[in-house]
């Protein structure tokens, strides 16, 4: 493979240089519908975001589980390119936060799967408009013939308020999660085109005084998949539950290969990181939605604290770099210990080393953490190292091998999306156009 030539000298760009948005899909991410842009290729793309899971959860006429903004098309960019996102900031602006673990309330209110196909258990109305009635579990009722409604509810869930720094979270009791209930929308600060009911409503309030601390993070975020797909279900495990499903989302296993794992649930993927998206579909359509005020790996209990926010993205188009899936370059610190960069010191031990026992050279490499997907965490994991064998033509022995001793599988999201993480030579990620990215993210010098 040749090596790609360096920048060339570009004409100057009609496209804006920034795109601002505050707009949402209604749950499906469909490459049929226009998107927003194009922004400039090296442009920024603003969002005003808004919580994702509960809200939408118990808000049947979003059908994609989640509430995500409108796809913005990067200037140039076409399918088997791919997208470089770099995470410029993300800032929470939700007072408050409630969240828990969900059981469904009873299946002849969904058609197939509650996340997406919602329906009305006594008019029979699928997706139907809903309004709030009071406060509590039983408040989301179907506008046309008043039926409670709401497909979710908590097993065990907590209304969370954060100090004015958004550096600790509390959990309240229930006085003072009813009280925030009565003014949801102000205390989850939703934009005005969102379509969720916060689930602020429900005031849960099993687990109080409990303190967290904040680090924020996108659940969602990434590229539009080439069939119309739910955007929580834009992943291998959520979207394996599309293949053979009774509704007009289902898929075959064939058409689940066009997603792009754009819904993730990765806490590295926050302000500083890089996010190397495929672009499957012309334009590439960055989305994203579903921020997280905090999240332990793996979000074990099915959802975590979601949150209104701000997001800044900058966009690069990467020419002729095809991806299945999205590849992450962390923060230093996100890191598994055994993938970080090695330092000064370190390497001048392994030169000693190494001519002691007559190695002449060593390693050149740099970290990357290749995101994995599945219908379970093996599968996901099978998913991510035959990616990354795929994309830096190694045999996936050596893959193996380098993930144990440079590297880790880590949970991004139970069931089934994993990040492989290791140090892989430069000169595999040159000839891909990889080799800036590594540069700017871990300060390693030209040879």
């Amino acid at each position: 493979m040749k090596a790609r030539k360096g920048p060339q000298k570009k004409r100057a760009s009609a496209c804006p240089s920034t795109v601002f948005v505050n707009q949402f899909t209604d749950g499906i991410l469909d490459p049929g519908k226009p998107m927003l842009g194009p922004v400039r290729d090296g442009g920024v793309i603003v969002a005003n975001t808004v919580p994702g899971c509960w809200g939408p959860m118990i808000t049947p006429e979003i059908r994609g589980g989640h509430e995500v903004t409108l796809p913005v098309a990067v200037e140039g960019a076409a399918p088997g390119d791919a997208i470089a996102v770099r995470i410029r900031s993300i800032t929470v602006t939700s007072l408050a936060a409630a969240s828990g673990n969900d059981a469904v309330t009873s299946p002849d209110r969904f058609v197939g799967d509650p996340y997406v196909a919602r329906r009305c258990p006594k008019c029979d109305t699928l997706y139907p408009k809903t309004v709030v009635r009071g406060i509590g579990r039983k408040a989301i009722r179907c506008a046309a013939c008043g039926e409670e409604i709401s497909p979710f509810t908590f097993t065990n869930g907590y209304t969370m308020v954060f100090d004015g720094n958004y550096s600790v979270g509390v959990t309240l009791d229930r006085k003072a999660a009813e009280e925030i209930a009565r003014r949801a929308a102000h205390f989850s600060s939703l934009p005005e085109h969102s379509r969720q009911h916060p689930i602020l409503t429900f005031a849960p309030h099993d687990l109080v005084g409990l303190v967290a601390r904040l680090r924020p993070f996108m659940g969602q975020l990434g590229t539009t998949p080439a069939v119309p797909m739910p955007d929580s279900h834009n992943a291998g495990d959520f979207g394996s539950f599309l293949v053979g499903a009774p509704h007009e989302y289902g898929l075959t296993a064939e058409q689940l290969e066009h997603r792009t794992d754009g819904h993730m649930d990765v806490d590295a993927v926050r302000a500083g990181a890089i996010l190397v998206c495929p672009v499957k579909v012309p334009g590439g359509g960055v989305y994203m939605g579903d921020m997280h005020a905090l999240q332990g790996d793996g979000e074990i209990a099915g959802h975590t604290v979601d949150v209104s926010g701000t997001v800044t993205l900058q966009v690069q188009r990467v020419g002729g770099l095809k991806l299945e899936g999205p590849l992450l370059f962390p923060l230093s610190e996100d890191l598994p210990f055994l993938a970080r960069p090695l330092s000064g010191e370190e390497r001048k031990a392994a030169q000693r080393l190494a001519r002691s026992w007559g190695v002449d050279a060593l390693e050149e490499t740099a970290p990357v953490s290749v995101i994995g997907t599945g219908a379970n965490l093996n599968a996901a994991t099978d998913n991510g190292l035959a990616r990354a064998a795929g994309l830096f033509r190694m045999p996936l022995p050596e893959v193996l091998n380098r993930a144990t001793i440079t590297g880790a599988i880590e949970i991004g999201r139970h069931p089934g999306v994993v990040r492989v993480t290791f140090r892989v030579p430069l000169d595999r990620l040159e000839p891909l156009g990889l080799l800036p990215f590594v540069r700017d993210q871990y300060g390693i010098p030209p040879a």
